[in-house]
């Protein structure tokens, strides 16, 4: 089983991935930004660690990862405006992976978004400059030297899962259950084989697990 570090255990993707993970006999440790989620981390028996991605350091981020071999960035800025995209889903996975590098941690995965997203929509600037960070994140940890795998979700919904996805290297873009993408993490977790690759997904009619295992054979 892995120690594995979650940031963002208390979003919506988070909250669902976490008490699975614990439940297939992992060890979870979320980053809490805030103290109000304090008493949800004891009771799924996640292992809290208190920071805020956006400001801390890689040598704070280093020290917060000793011990763990599997690190997931789940978190978002959900429209907190430029500055906080950047600094959250800009430079979050970029930090991780250099303090993934200094405690010798190979394994990441990272929760981004189909391209597609939201196009024609008109969302405004803001949602555009979201998306161009999303893609030169996944572009930079793409080119680092660690196991990723970026799982690129369709519209999130705020449902649980019915275990019924798609997910394959490109989709038609569509919607996605949050607790579809949290059993998919979970899997993707279970199956260490399936690393540097970047996969999309949908809700769909193939059960997690056979998805995640026609990906693992290629």
């Amino acid at each position: 089983m892995s120690n594995v570090f979650i940031v963002g255990a208390t979003g919506g993707v988070g909250k669902r991935l976490s008490p699975m993970l614990v439940a297939s006999g992992h060890k979870v440790t979320g980053l809490c930004r805030d103290q109000k989620h304090a008493d949800w981390y004891a009771q799924n028996q996640v292992e809290r660690v208190d920071g805020d991605i956006a400001k801390m350091s890689v040598a704070e981020l280093t020290e917060a990862l000793e011990g763990h071999d599997t690190v997931v960035f789940s978190a978002g800025a959900s429209g907190a405006g430029k500055e906080v995209t950047d600094a959250v889903d800009g430079d979050g996975p970029l930090k991780l992976i250099e303090a993934m590098k200094q405690q010798g941690i190979d394994r990441f995965y990272l929760v981004s978004a189909i391209p597609e997203a939201g196009r024609t929509k008109g969302l405004g600037d803001g949602f555009e400059h979201y998306m161009q960070v999303k893609k030169n994140t996944d572009a930079a940890v793409v080119q680092s030297d660690v196991d990723w795998v970026i799982l690129r979700p369709g519209t999130l919904q705020d449902e649980e899962g019915d275990g019924a996805v798609s997910l394959a290297k490109a989709l038609p873009y569509g919607p996605v259950k949050r607790g579809n993408v949290a059993k998919v993490l979970s899997t993707l977790i279970d199956t260490p084989e399936v690393k540097r690759e970047i996969v999309e997904l949908t809700d769909g009619d193939i059960p997690v697990d056979e998805a995640v295992n026609t990906l693992a054979k290629g």
